[in-house]
């Protein structure tokens, strides 16, 4: 039973079409001729609307009311894994219908249902005429985060109109033309230039106005006034070569992460031809913000105690909600979160080893868990240990009692900083945590050789490691070893894959999720650890030495044969269930507080609804492989 829309139904459905992506952003023609070619068909509860038995689509579907499951074709223990409900303003067979092959999804009406369907010559006509469908049609997950980051940038903007936000482009900070001089300009005339500039740097180029060095304010002390250095000598004799360059369309926010992770106050902006545009300073980026990454990075590496550092870490809590308002990407703000609360964990060791002196001690602080994976977010407790070596007719168990005492020390200040003493006891102080090299190789074959449960629960937080402070060699060789022994363990790995299955996303048969007796999910458990389980298992196959997920994940799916686009939407999901941990994560909640972890789907508009289950899908997908791969 159908009824055409031009004769019905035209100014309904445009109405209905206007309240979901990507129609809601659709060129007015191109939204009109969808309207104008949409029919609206009914299909009663069970009836089979597509089957990959049916050949080529002949139509593109849009589900107006009622709901439509889509299932993979396939053995009953793979289709288990790929049911997904597509609920109104959802769409399909996208993929199909774009590459003109059989679907290989079957999609039943799983209630009475209304189906806008539109040829396939139209939907093709579509993609031609509107980009934005285009867009929607071949990056739907990134096309979907796009529009949820403008969302939250539009509204950050309605509350602080006048600033600019991290996501400016460097190339439209830079407001002046840049001050330069040739390599072998003297030193007298690069002064000169800066004192008439009033100006704190000056940047040195080559023929083609490509940057080879820079002096700033900073050096002169140093490099030239004590030295007693002669002024005609040329300036390339003391300035700093291989300056830091970013490019023009990198944003403001890639800037603070570069100055941030190098503790630099200038980046040189080049065109696309690495040509000199322009100068930022830290001072151009604290415009966009309250608090200020110089403030930050200051209070850091001047503070003398443990009470200074309290204030810098609130103040990295405080910058990275200011980051999430401006629609920073997930991505970005982890690492951001990370490399700062790197640095503040630095100064605490470099405290302690003052303290305890412990200067010339070969040793390497390890961080596990979220940390070691440059995954934190505004609720990370504690985890950490210590890899050290005895020095030749060393006593080991005096050392060994230096670095633990030292560890507790580290362990108390970083709690005292808002990062709770892990209640699993993985901490240095902890003597089994604190171990020479070939101990953590004897630990860490013992969970390979004999993976029970404990065994598994250990290898998904202790796999998880870098080198924080110290010497990264003794880390480096850990990394090495445990992936030649990984590797060469498929039992092993099967067995983790097998964990790794355990936990399921929460997408429902008939609802879009599955929830908990109070209604929320744990985005953590249910979201974000279904992508780092998986994604560890492939990197210990691939041999992938980062202890990143989404590195893993492009690195290893690289080596193992994973496509680029199916890659791509991978990350994205994680990224996006990464983002909404993040949101959810507030100010006047302590780290690791309960709930911090929790959404109700409810709340989520429904953009965020649709691309949270995008996101779950892709963990599903994630786990099929592993399913697949190790015949689970």
């Amino acid at each position: 039973m159908t009824a055409t829309a031009p004769e019905m139904l035209v100014g309904a459905s445009t109405e209905f079409l206007k309240r979901f992506s990507p129609f809601n952003r659709m060129e007015a023609d191109a939204l009109e001729f969808l309207a104008e070619r949409a029919v609206l068909a009914f299909h009663p509860k069970g009836r089979e609307i597509l089957t990959p038995e049916m050949g080529q689509p002949t139509h593109f579907h849009i589900v107006q009311r009622g709901q439509v499951q889509a299932r993979q074709s396939g053995p009953t223990s793979v289709t288990d894994y790929t049911l997904m409900t597509l609920g109104p303003g959802e769409c399909f067979p996208i993929g199909a219908i774009s590459a003109q092959r059989p679907s290989t999804n079957a999609y039943v009406a799983i209630e009475d249902s209304f189906v806008f369907q539109i040829p396939a010559e139209d939907f093709l006509t579509l993609m031609q005429m509107s980009p934005v469908f285009h867009l929607f049609c071949t990056q739907y997950i990134a096309s979907l985060l796009n529009q949820s980051r403008q969302q939250l940038q539009t509204t950050f903007s309605q509350r602080a109109a006048e600033q600019q936000t991290m996501t400016t482009l460097l190339g439209q900070l830079v407001k002046t033309d840049p001050v330069f001089v040739a390599p072998d300009a003297t030193i007298r005339s690069a002064l000169e230039k800066m004192a008439e500039r009033h100006i704190g740097c000056i940047v040195i180029v080559d023929g083609e106005r490509r940057p080879v060095g820079i002096l700033t304010q900073s050096d002169l002390l140093p490099r030239v006034v004590l030295p007693g250095i002669d002024l005609t000598r040329p300036i390339s004799d003391v300035m700093t070569q291989a300056p830091h360059v970013m490019s023009a369309t990198a944003s403001a926010y890639d800037a603070a992460l570069d100055m941030a992770t190098h503790g630099v106050r200038h980046l040189l902006v080049i065109d696309s031809e690495e040509r000199l545009k322009g100068v930022v300073s830290e001072r151009d980026l604290f415009t966009l913000q309250r608090i200020s990454l110089r403030q930050i990075r200051a209070s850091i590496e001047g503070a003398a105690d443990i009470e200074a550092l309290k204030g810098a870490s609130r103040d990295i809590r405080q910058l990275a909600l200011n980051l999430i308002a401006q629609g920073i990407g997930a991505e970005q703000l982890t690492q951001f979160i990370s490399a700062l609360n790197d640095v503040l964990t630095r100064r605490i060791i470099d405290i302690a080893v003052g303290k305890h002196k412990l200067y010339g001690v070969d040793y390497a602080w390890l961080a596990f868990g979220s940390e070691g994976r440059h995954e934190q977010t505004l609720s990370s407790d504690q985890d950490n240990g210590i890899i050290f070596e005895i020095p030749e007719g060393g006593d080991g168990a005096a050392l060994k009692q230096r670095l633990m005492a030292f560890a507790g020390d580290v362990n108390d200040d970083l709690a005292a900083c808002g990062f709770p003493l892990c209640k699993g006891g993985i901490m240095a102080r902890n003597a089994d945590l604190c171990l020479t090299l070939d101990e953590w190789k004897g630990r860490f074959g013992d969970w390979i050789r004999e993976p029970d449960p404990q065994a598994l629960l250990n290898a998904s937080i202790f796999f998880d490691f870098r080198v924080l402070c110290g010497n990264e060699r003794l880390g480096d060789q850990l990394r090495g070893w445990l992936n030649r022994s990984a590797r060469s363990n498929t039992a092993f790995l099967r067995m983790m894959a097998a964990n790794a299955l355990q936990v399921a996303p929460p997408l429902g048969r008939i609802r879009d999720f599955v929830v908990e007796d109070d209604g929320t999910i744990d985005l953590k458990k249910f979201g974000t650890r279904l992508f780092v389980d998986a994604a560890r298992i492939l990197a210990l196959r691939a041999e992938v030495n980062s202890s990143s997920t989404v590195q893993r994940l492009r690195q290893a799916g690289a080596k193992i044969g994973i496509a680029a686009e199916e890659l791509a939407a991978l990350i994205d999901g994680f990224h996006f269930i990464q983002l909404l941990r993040l949101r959810s994560q507030h100010l006047d909640t302590e780290h690791d507080a309960p709930g911090d972890n929790r959404i109700d789907p409810d709340d989520l508009n429904e953009l965020d609804r649709r691309i949270l289950k995008e996101a779950f899908r892709q963990a599903r997908k994630l786990q099929l492989r592993l399913k697949l791969d190790y015949q689970l």
